[in-house]
């Protein structure tokens, strides 16, 4: 029997006309509508047909979490009065709760990907709901891709419905073409917030690392709301590992500890929706509970502040989950959860201060997340590089190579990018590409079903306590009575169902099955010992295991899970098989490269013949007679590094440096650019032939730079003939001498003693720009700087004549020096002469 009553109760029913006039009008429509007013569960039923009049169409929801794709098919169900699997059933990997007569099927998004890949019209589907669309999960924005392109090409008529628990719509709306938003007025009570800051300062979060000493403030505060407020409370944390500890500091408190996450065993999930049978009640929940889950009974939130979002670097191979701040939008929406029932409170343990200085949404996943599987994606729905897709946020182009890069090395595409039957094989797994490459070749080494084994371990990262080492976790598993073994166990089962093995595991222990399997998925994680527990991997980054880790003393390991500290130099391993030299080849074999190689080293040339993996040296010998283009190479490489330093320089030929530089900058072309980074980025021009003949870095510096920045002179034109009447070396004063001018400067600088420019009424020019002129005393100290001779014979002169005169008596200081011959002597022998 249809429960009406609670049908009724739904706040979203209001805005259902609407939203049925838009999808009639337009085929699309954005739905926003909070947390708890039932979009994800009147919406389907009433679209479908199955409450009041109308005709029966069939609809899928997708949602972004399998927790939150089985809890709200079997809320609908039981708002029909059925149970999941009649009219309204469900999806996820690894299980299908469906029947004959199901109309309303939840699937996750990844589910969905997989359908319509297989099925691009998606027949007999009439409508498709993309719940939390705000999540900016990577899948729900490629879904939302894919359905605009079937809406565009074959399905017009199918319906689409952008769902989302906030009213930052415009963006989706924008991309549905501008599809009418429909808001939905949701029943909010008033949430008392109250902020808890730690009384002394944490670290904070990096990597997986959570400071414990936040996770005993957070359990503190659990017991706090417990003493001070009435009703359940719900503790957000970033990840299963926080929840763990927590839950073990909470131990006494007088209430049920319940922990939901993904990974939580169906029961615990039910029993928590399922609301309290009396006695009060502590749930300990990671993100999943912000918007796609409704738990009841809660009346207080303590928010601990933190999430974990994907982060890939490129640079360095490593991909994994990350701590993070949460988002002001997660705030808000964990917050909402106290305020569903009843008025509530929600406790935040950051400082008030701190909550501005929060990002205002989550990070698009498609911004920071591993792109290898939407590259996969996009490549079978036959848009490679994803530049037809409409998508919010377009993926780094960085990103998008990388992951490319990571496709073409595992045969997933071709040279152009297409995708080719092994890679479409690969997207129908239901894996990221790399593990779905170990899958295929490992089954050919080792069997399906042991290769199924370390697919599944990789798919899911075991627990903390199963230990660092995958073939002791293995093991684990295969013994384990817990909730991670028990989906381990149905996922190899499933993973076994989809592959052929010819190959024989027989004779392999589980070390050496895990490490082939393990370096298959990860080859530039695959890593050679150098020595006091320290690892280089192929890709060239350092690593290192836990310091009593057994990992430390294998001579190879494929590395599944590393992350890297804030200022380590070396990645920290969390997860790694010991393998050996043939098999880390055997999976890496496509990263070996033989040849020559001529690099400047620690300052000279360095000629070697190498075998090397990535950037793992396998054999190494000295190179008698190195190709000289490489060596040249290695030479041009050594200037770079070290600077022109290392060619022969003198005083003059540093001045004939700082001329041309001088007239280029005032006089452009032809004069050349002489800066380090012209002259390094074409040493053709003016290092050859010497450079071809140097062998060493004693060659180097026996290359005359003077004559070689004399090639640059622009003699074709004749204006190298020019130089020195544009830029002399020195200028001839009215006293006769010879004075060196200094280019180094915005003017050139003419240093002169004032006597010996007696009589000279003008400043000099260089390529008509006047010198600076510094006058200097007798005994060559500064007196005075003028760029305006006239000036300073009019103006200055006379007080620099009043100091000078009392100083040096025995030189001529004339009242009117224009009157007098300028003179590097003294009175008395001008006299003489």
């Amino acid at each position: 029997m249809i429960r009406t009553e609670a049908l009724d109760r739904l706040p979203v029913r209001t805005a259902v006309p609407a939203l049925r006039r838009a999808l009639d009008d337009r085929g699309v429509a954005v739905l926003c509508a909070p947390p708890g007013t039932g979009k994800t569960t009147l919406v389907p039923l009433v679209l479908a047909g199955l409450t009041g009049r109308g005709p029966v169409r069939r609809v899928v929801v997708a949602e972004p979490r399998r927790i939150a794709a089985r809890a709200a098919a079997r809320r609908m169900a039981w708002l029909l009065g059925e149970r999941p699997g009649e009219r309204v059933g469900f999806t996820v990997r690894g299980e299908r709760v469906v029947g004959r007569e199901t109309v309303v099927e939840v699937v996750t998004t990844g589910v969905l990907l997989q359908r319509l890949q297989r099925d691009q019209e998606l027949a007999g589907v009439d409508a498709v709901i993309i719940d939390e669309c705000h999540e900016r999960h990577l899948d729900a924005d490629t879904v939302a891709a894919f359905l605009l392109d079937v809406r565009e090409a074959i399905r017009p008529d199918l319906r689409l419905v952008a769902a989302s628990a906030t009213t930052d719509a415009e963006g989706w709306a924008r991309l549905l073409g501008d599809a009418p938003v429909v808001e939905a007025e949701g029943v909010a009570y008033p949430v008392e917030v109250l902020w808890a800051p730690p009384v002394r300062p944490v670290k904070p979060p990096h990597g997986m690392r959570v400071d414990p000493a936040l996770l005993t403030h957070v359990a503190a505060t659990v017991r706090r709301a417990l003493a001070e407020r009435e009703g359940d409370v719900l503790c957000f944390l970033p990840g299963v590992g926080e929840i763990g500890r927590v839950a073990g500091q909470l131990a006494g408190v007088d209430a049920e500890v319940l922990q939901v996450h993904g990974r939580a065993p169906a029961a615990v999930q039910d029993a928590v929706l399922a609301g309290s049978s009396g006695t009060r009640r502590v749930v300990l929940a990671t993100s999943v509970a912000e918007s796609s889950l409704t738990v009841p009974g809660v009346r207080v939130v303590v928010d601990s502040g933190l999430a974990r979002e994907p982060r890939t670097d490129h640079a360095r191979g490593l991909s994994a989950l990350s701590t993070v701040r949460a988002s002001r939008a997660a705030g808000r929406q964990r917050a909402g959860r106290a305020g569903r029932e009843a008025p509530g409170a929600v406790y935040r343990c950051w400082d008030q201060a701190e909550d501005g200085r929060l990002a205002r949404f989550p990070a698009p996943e498609i911004k920071v997340a591993d792109l290898a599987a939407f590259a996969l994606q996009a490549a079978c729905w036959g848009d490679p590089d994803a530049s037809s897709l409409a998508l919010l946020d377009p993926p780094p182009a960085g990103a998008m190579g990388a992951a490319r890069e990571v496709l073409a090395a595992i045969g997933a595409v071709g040279a152009d990018g297409r995708v080719t039957g092994r890679g479409v094989r690969m997207s129908r797994l239901g894996l990221h590409p790399r593990l779905a490459r170990a899958l295929l070749d490992g089954a050919a080494e080792v069997g399906a079903r042991r290769a199924a084994e370390v697919v599944a371990l990789l798919s899911e990262e075991p627990p903390r306590e199963y230990g660092d080492d995958l073939a002791a976790a293995l093991r684990a598993a295969r013994r384990g009575q817990d909730g991670y073994a028990a989906r381990w166990k149905q996922e190899v089962r499933r993973l076994s169902a989809q592959v052929d093995g010819a190959g024989s595991g027989e004779a392999r222990s589980d070390d050496a099955v895990v490490g082939l399997v393990a370096a298959l998925a990860f080859p530039e994680r695959v890593a050679r010992a150098r020595g006091d527990g320290a690892f280089l991997m192929v890709s060239g980054t350092g690593a290192e295991p836990r310091d009593a880790s057994r990992l430390r003393g294998a001579p190879w390991l494929a590395v599944a899970v590393a992350d890297r500290p804030a200022h380590a130099v070396s990645a920290r391993v969390r997860l790694a098989a010991v393998v050996d030299e043939g098999a880390a080849l055997l999976a890496a074999g496509h990263l070996r490269v033989r040849g020559e190689e001529v690099r400047w080293v620690d300052g000279e040339v360095v000629a070697r013949s190498v075998d090397r993996l990535g950037a793992v040296e396998l054999a190494v010998r000295p190179l008698k007679q190195p190709d000289p283009e490489l060596v040249r190479g290695a030479l041009v490489e050594g200037l770079r590094r070290e600077g022109l330093g290392l060619l022969r320089w003198n005083r003059e030929t540093e001045q004939l440096r700082l001329r041309l530089a001088f007239l280029h900058r005032v006089r452009g072309a032809p004069w050349p650019d002489v800066s380090d980074g012209a002259l390094l980025a074409d040493p053709d021009a003016w290092l050859e032939p010497e450079l071809s003949r140097a062998r060493r870095r004693f060659d180097l510096g026996r290359i005359d730079a003077g004559q070689a920045l004399r090639r640059l002179l622009p003699w074709a034109s004749g204006e190298a003939g020019r130089l020195d009447e544009l830029a002399p070396e020195r200028i001839e004063v009215p006293s006769g001498s010879r004075i060196r001018v200094e280019y180094g400067g915005e003017q050139p600088v003419l240093a002169v003693k004032l006597q010996e420019l007696f009589g000279l009424a003008e400043t000099p020019r260089v390529a008509g720009v006047p010198v600076l002129v510094h006058l200097l005393s007798p005994a060559g100290r500064p007196a005075a700087v003028t760029a305006d001779l006239a000036s300073f014979w009019r103006e200055g002169y006379k007080a620099v004549r009043a100091e000078l005169r009392g100083r040096y008596p025995r030189h001529p200081w004339p009242e009117d020096p224009a009157t007098v011959p300028a003179t590097r002597f003294t009175s008395a022998r001008l006299r003489r002469s």
